[in-house]
């Protein structure tokens, strides 16, 4: 049973404010042109490069753009330590939020109000992070899909539209 961390990184367009002195927000498909370009975007414990959770390079952590904001699948290792640790974690709600280490490439600023706006229409992702307070709070996620229940459900519903067709008794 495979158990994966996912959810979203960045919602689009949601504020953040940073360290009191702005506030910011990604414009719908700000990683796109970084992702297509292959990066090696890696997964860490609370941006700590010596505690490693998964890396597109090896098929552990998985990016998708959507309409909503930048998703990610996770599958950290469950006979790692840290693996386990992550695991645990998210299951038991314990860290739910996720921050983004990147640099903007293309940004615009609006200085009409007190707080200076920053609104990043383009920028690099060098790693997502599970923790436990990120600067955009509840607009990330994580938590748990184990492969296995999800496939299970998958299964009954499918088992169930067979019956309502008559094909299963």
């Amino acid at each position: 049973m495979a158990e994966t961390i996912s959810g979203f990184a960045i919602s689009w367009n949601r504020p953040a404010i940073i360290a009191g002195l702005f506030e910011e927000r990604f414009a719908r498909g700000a990683f796109d042109r970084h992702l297509a370009q292959n990066p090696d975007v890696a997964a860490l414990w609370s941006h700590d490069p010596s505690r490693p959770l998964g890396r597109i390079s090896n098929g552990t952590l998985k990016l998708r753009s959507t309409d909503a904001g930048l998703f990610y699948w996770l599958e950290p290792d469950p006979r790692a330590p840290l693996g386990q640790e992550a695991l645990a974690t998210v299951a038991n709600g314990t860290v739910n939020e996720v921050s983004v280490s990147f640099t903007p490439v293309v940004e615009q600023w609006d200085d009409s109000s007190e707080l200076p706006k920053r609104l990043i229409t383009e920028a690099k992702l060098y790693e997502i992070s599970l923790v436990l307070w990120g600067a955009y709070g509840k607009d990330t996620s994580a938590q748990i899909s184990r492969a296995s229940s999800n496939s299970e459900a998958a299964l009954r519903r499918i088992r169930e539209a067979q019956r309502k067709r008559g094909i299963l008794k």
